[in-house]
């Protein structure tokens, strides 16, 4: 079956665009022209990627994946016609896992959506891959179930959180650049700054925290990031 994206813009000439370009693609999309619509689409629970417009009325895009992020890491690919950084980094730190600004390449658009998606299906090949657990200390993740633990607490990690953990737990000793970790996120090829990626530490370091733990990532003055040292529970 073709992955579902739900499309949330309030401009009718976006929503056809974006749809299009999906429908030419062979994923099936669905557009909506509000937070509000889109919040009610969203708890039908049959889509599998939200493309996000940050500005519209009523209710806007951020406040959208606000919501949403309360009980769901269902992927959001964010959408604004603004290219501030502030926004960009705002929209990464509430929860989302990609930022596209207007006017925007359609084919770059779905290279995005496609990107997210294989990160969030799991189709690794060879079935000791899929199957893998990495654990350290109190902290596991499940690539075959798409889940991470901490101790006995779940936390909910969105689909590229959840991919710049799994590299970092399947080489501990490495010392991952910010290049390496968008590799492995994004998929070779696709250029994000590097403030996306510290975006994304910082959310994946606070979910552990409110779950108890401490010491999940360390930062390498210089070079980036690698696992942490000293996982375990905060005092």
């Amino acid at each position: 079956m073709a992955p579902r994206i739900l499309v949330v813009d309030d401009e009718p000439h976006i929503r056809d665009v974006i749809c299009f370009a999906l429908e030419r693609a062979g994923l099936t999309s669905t557009a909506v022209r509000n937070g509000t619509e889109a919040m009610t689409a969203f708890r039908r629970a049959n889509i599998d990627l939200i493309i996000l417009d940050i500005g519209m009325p009523d209710m806007d895009g951020l406040e959208v994946c606000r919501q949403i992020r309360k009980t769901s890491g269902l992927p959001i690919l964010f959408l604004s016609a603004r290219d501030e950084e502030i926004d960009r980094v705002l929209g990464l730190e509430i929860g989302g896992d990609d930022y596209v600004t207007k006017p925007f390449s359609p084919r770059e658009l779905v290279a995005r959506v496609r990107a997210i998606l294989k990160r969030s299906g799991g189709n690794e090949a060879g079935p000791e891959r899929r199957h893998a657990i990495f654990v350290a200390g109190e902290l596991s993740l499940d690539r075959h179930g798409r889940t991470v633990m901490f101790g006995d607490r779940a936390v909910a990690m969105t689909v590229l959180e959840f991919a710049i953990l799994e590299a970092l737990l399947s080489r501990p000793d490495m010392v991952f650049s910010r290049e390496r970790l968008m590799e492995a996120a994004y998929g070779a090829g696709t250029y994000v700054a590097d403030r996306t990626i510290d975006s994304h530490i910082r959310n994946i370091r606070a979910k552990f925290l409110a779950a108890g733990g401490q010491g999940i990532i360390a930062t390498v003055h210089g070079i980036g990031f690698k696992l942490g040292g000293e996982i375990g529970r905060k005092a």
